[in-house]
């Protein structure tokens, strides 16, 4: 019976990864992408096909929620955790931003481009990979990060709060009487704002990729929250309470994608189907659908390396991106839809983060490259810093341009 639930859901969390894959591929939707579009043009469309996404599972997951039908509260990764991680979230966020400003894309996005034969996104995927296996299976963790970030992280449950949901901390804070009904309303709530906003576009609306791209990421996310939650998700975990060896990687989750990467090495290197987890069958599952829209457009081409530059670019980035993704707790899917979904405060620091680490990378390599050599990095960052207006104008040390 557990092994039999638990093939259920692995095979229907790796196909709607599959119509994950095959959307982002035909869309071209990329977080990393739609920081660039805003950051370099001042075009927001598809940070606004992003946002379409965190909408769309804010509010499925509260609906679900509000009628009982399914409960994140206790999901693998602690989103919703009473412990308040800030510096994970800030940190984390900030590298991942700028390893995937590197390596040419988030942690999706390198999946689907390997299934569009792009043979840079496999050493990424590797490498970053691999830094996630450091990270979650050593003492690299613990020797370097936990150790000074978990005393200056508040345990708000010692302050009466039960999480740190955004509804939840507000809640507890007015005295309301269910802080997590509030939670669910607050989120249906914010939805519509973010929506009303969103298609005030006239263009965004008449964009049927980017609608597309936006409404699918959205509805995967939910999906997957409700295959291992809902009354699948809750049989899952009655089945395999009783197993003397339960499956690697159970329990309540959706889609992320770097923690994945290093499941994946571990399969490989123990080839046995027992390790086949959920987010091994999410990354198979993508990388996939990717191929299959490739085939089926004819757009498969296979791409290396342009330099060694580009190499050591994408090097570097795949390990900023395996070590800040497992210490946000998630990257652009993983934080910033699956955790923001759960309308957990950390979620957006963490997704506030990555941005910034992205659109700042983007200003530093611009102004070195117009600039050359008069072009410092701390120059490059100042002037960065300034045009995102997080510093005064009085410090700017380069020309606009």
């Amino acid at each position: 019976m557990a092994i039999e639930i638990t093939t259920q859901v692995i095979l229907w969390g790796g196909a709607l990864a599959l119509v994950l894959g095959a959307v982002v591929a035909k869309t071209n939707f990329c977080t990393m992408g739609a920081v660039s579009d805003w950051v370099n043009m001042g075009d927001t469309g598809r940070m606004r096909a992003w946002f379409l996404a965190i909408a769309v599972a804010v509010a499925g997951v509260a609906l679900l929620e509000m009628m009982s039908v399914m409960d994140t509260g206790n999901s693998r990764v602690p989103y919703r955790g009473s412990l308040f991680f800030w510096p994970r979230y800030l940190l984390g966020g900030l590298m991942f931003g700028v390893g995937m400003t590197l390596a040419s894309g988030c942690g999706n996005k390198s999946l689907v481009r390997l299934g569009g034969g792009n043979l840079k996104s496999l050493l990424v995927i590797l490498v970053a990979g691999a830094m996630a296996y450091l990270m979650t299976r050593t003492d690299f963790y613990a020797v370097l990060f936990h150790g000074w970030m978990e005393p200056i992280s508040p345990n708000l449950a010692g302050l009466g709060i039960a999480n740190q949901s955004i509804g939840v901390i507000l809640g507890s804070l007015l005295g309301a009487a269910d802080p997590q009904a509030l939670n669910s309303q607050l989120a249906m709530a914010l939805s519509l704002v973010v929506l009303v906003l969103l298609f005030r576009s006239s263009a965004f609306r008449r964009n049927g990729d980017q609608l597309l791209s936006g409404l699918v990421v959205g509805l995967v996310v939910v999906g997957g929250w409700y295959l291992t939650t809902g009354p699948m998700g809750q049989a899952w975990m009655e089945a395999v309470e009783f197993m003397d060896t339960p499956p690697p990687g159970a329990g309540s989750q959706s889609y992320t994608f770097i923690n994945p990467m290093a499941e994946t090495l571990v399969f490989i290197a123990g080839r046995k189907s027992a390790l086949i987890t959920f987010g091994v069958a999410a990354l198979f599952g993508v990388v996939l659908g990717a191929f299959i829209y490739a085939l089926l457009s004819r757009s498969f081409r296979v791409e290396w390396f342009v330099d060694l530059k580009d190499f050591l670019n994408h090097l570097v980035g795949a390990v900023l991106m395996g070590t800040g993704g497992v210490l946000a707790m998630g990257c652009t899917i993983g934080q910033g839809v699956t955790g923001a979904s759960t309308l957990a405060l950390g979620s957006f620091i963490a997704l506030a983060s990555i941005i910034l680490g992205s659109a700042l990378t983007m200003k530093v390599q611009y102004y070195k490259l117009v600039y050359e050599d008069e072009a410092s990095f701390t120059k490059a960052l100042l002037t960065g810093l300034v045009d995102l207006h997080l510093l005064p104008s009085s410090m700017r040390r380069l020309d606009a341009i």
